[in-house]
């Protein structure tokens, strides 16, 4: 919700909204998309089913209210002005994020979904765009505009492979050789 949108309304509401999207963003998180729920998210927030519905009438509106709350959490390390420093930092928190089990559990909802819905496409790239948005700024800082694309995919490719389909949690070694490969062929580390 903009600044602007709260001006005006029921403190009641504004409370409500957050209380049952962050019900909902918890349950997603610890149980995943199907967990997601009016009943649970009403059992989990204190309110009724009524309220819920009336605020977000489909599932998906409760998954998208709770994968907004997601991105707007994001957290990422503050760039440097090192390339290879910054990617590092940006991909280990990334690998944690796999790690701790809840960010996989909210991209496989999505995955599992893309193109049912166009819907779920967007949150798709919204989730992407908020996951990547520091390591793109990192990027662009320091290779010629053509390599960002492709560099940025490799390096969170590869990151979510070992991560979720090795099932092998990506060491700092792993992220440092996989920095260090994307990097390396052109010569484009930068000094500063």
């Amino acid at each position: 919700m903009e600044q602007g949108e709260a001006e005006g309304v029921d403190p009641r509401v504004l409370r409500t909204r957050r209380d049952v999207v962050e019900a909902a963003t918890r349950l997603f998180l610890e149980e995943g998309w199907n967990a997601v729920t009016h009943a649970e998210v009403a059992r989990r927030s204190g309110y009724s089913k009524v309220t819920v519905y009336a605020h977000w009438p489909t599932r998906l509106d409760l998954v998208r209210a709770s994968v907004g709350r997601i991105c707007d959490a994001v957290d990422h390390p503050e760039p440097t002005g090192d390339l290879r420093a910054d990617l590092i930092a940006g991909l280990t928190d990334f690998a944690e994020d796999l790690a701790d089990g809840h960010l996989d559990r909210v991209l496989g909802g999505v995955f599992e979904r893309s193109g049912s819905d166009p819907v779920v496409d967007e949150l798709r790239q919204q989730l992407y765009e908020a996951g990547t948005r520091s390591m793109e700024a990192v990027l662009r800082a320091h290779l010629p505009p053509e390599d960002v694309e492709s560099s940025l995919a490799l390096l969170v490719g590869g990151v979510l492979v070992r991560g979720v389909f090795q099932a092998r949690p990506p060491s700092r070694a792993f992220v440092e050789d996989l920095v260090d490969r994307v990097i390396a062929p052109s010569g484009r580390r930068k000094a500063i």
